[in-house]
């Protein structure tokens, strides 16, 4: 564990949790998927507490940037992280055994329309949280700024 994970609080989520201890433990050889869509890292800063926080959020790519969806599952709020994002859109990221930061920036409604088929053919279930929720649901565009 580096000193840069000492300050990073983990999602309070078990599967979450263990998945996120797993990935960054292995270096990012292990804990990469889930339901066979690759994952990723994401550390944020919290809008409220400062307090680093990590998540494993499923990706698509778009060029060089990765893509992340803020569906919470189709539930009618957003999911925390994406708000904290809002807040503080400089984010480190672990992509496989790269670790790197990232500047995210939510995708514009014709961005978002333009890439939505290729991350439901990623991961299906996006087409029905679509479906469960009258909110739209938020594609970010995670952009690497740095080592």
């Amino acid at each position: 564990m580096t000193e840069r994970d000492t300050d990073v609080v983990i999602s309070p989520s078990g599967w979450v949790a263990e998945q996120a201890r797993t990935y960054e433990e292995s270096g990012g050889t292990k804990g990469t998927t889930l339901q066979g869509a690759p994952c990723l890292l994401l550390d944020y800063e919290g809008r409220k507490s400062g307090q680093w926080r990590r998540t494993v959020l499923i990706y698509g790519t778009d060029g060089d940037d990765q893509l992340i969806v803020a569906s919470y599952g189709g539930a009618d709020q957003h999911p925390q992280w994406y708000l904290n994002l809002q807040a503080n859109p400089e984010v480190r990221l672990r992509v496989g055994t790269e670790r790197f930061t990232a500047r995210a920036e939510t995708l514009s409604a014709q961005d978002k329309e333009r890439v939505w088929d290729s991350l439901v053919d990623l991961f299906p279930p996006y087409a029905d949280y679509k479906k469960k929720t009258s909110r739209d649901i938020p594609v970010v565009r995670l952009r690497r700024t740095g080592g």
